[in-house]
């Protein structure tokens, strides 16, 4: 096994669209399926939270209420958890899908305790429709879960474009070429650096926490695996 016992894995929906940018890539999903199962056969317990850009940007809207947008943002990441849970499961995986409200038979109330008896019972628990709350962002939910859930690290993983670029830089590294990777930065300084990892909100709550995140490529071969089991190929911000 590697270095964590517990990881809280995040995406954002787009990453799971492939080049399609909307919808799901299903040869995508079945990477991040395989890799997730690799980790989980070795003894890593795996919680998933999923962004919903692939379905909806509801901060991109003009025209519709901010607190109706993000209630459509977060009902785009329970489809994303169904989804992706069904191709966990397609590999091999057993899998739960938890919300904040109640959602008829398609996941169960998240608790703490019920939540984490899924994974220790080697479950890939998929944590869906982000804090419940319009205003928050599924960075934030996914800081609250993390620690709620005592996970050792958050993994997120990115989709970043660009031959080479993967984590944290100076600058954005595709308009700015002298931008430097960083490879271990503090919440702190990417608080000061203005640096856009995460939001405001959820840093805070990393911040509080000291709950660390490891930036890295999504879309790089054995991404998933490797930074999960202790081999950094992004950036690790540390708490």
């Amino acid at each position: 096994m590697g270095k964590y016992k517990r990881v809280l894995l995040k995406f954002s929906g787009e990453a799971l669209a492939g080049d399609k940018k909307q919808g799901f890539d299903e040869a995508t999903c079945i990477s991040v399926a395989e890799q997730v199962k690799r980790i989980v056969d070795e003894g890593v317990q795996v919680a998933v939270v999923i962004g919903g850009g692939n379905f909806w940007r509801g901060r991109d809207s003009e025209t519709i209420d901010r607190f109706k947008a993000d209630q459509i943002g977060m009902l785009a990441t329970v489809m994303n958890c169904v989804y992706v849970s069904e191709i966990f499961r397609f590999v091999g995986m057993k899998t739960s899908i938890y919300t904040p409200y109640t959602f008829g038979d398609i996941s169960e109330l998240f608790t703490k305790d019920r939540a984490v008896s899924d994974l220790e019972a080697g479950k890939v628990i998929f944590l869906a429709g982000g804090t419940g709350h319009p205003y928050f962002s599924t960075d934030t939910a996914t800081a609250l879960r993390a620690v709620e859930l005592n996970c050792d690290i958050i993994l997120m993983a990115k989709n970043f474009t660009g031959e080479g670029i993967e984590g944290v830089y100076s600058a954005d590294p595709a308009k700015d070429p002298s931008a430097i990777k960083y490879d271990t930065i503090s919440l702190e300084e990417v608080f000061q650096k203005k640096l856009k990892v995460i939001d405001t909100s959820a840093t805070v709550v990393c911040m509080e926490n000291k709950m660390p995140l490891l930036i890295f490529k999504l879309n790089r071969p054995n991404g998933i695996y490797d930074n999960a089991t202790g081999t950094c190929t992004g950036t690790i911000v540390t708490a």
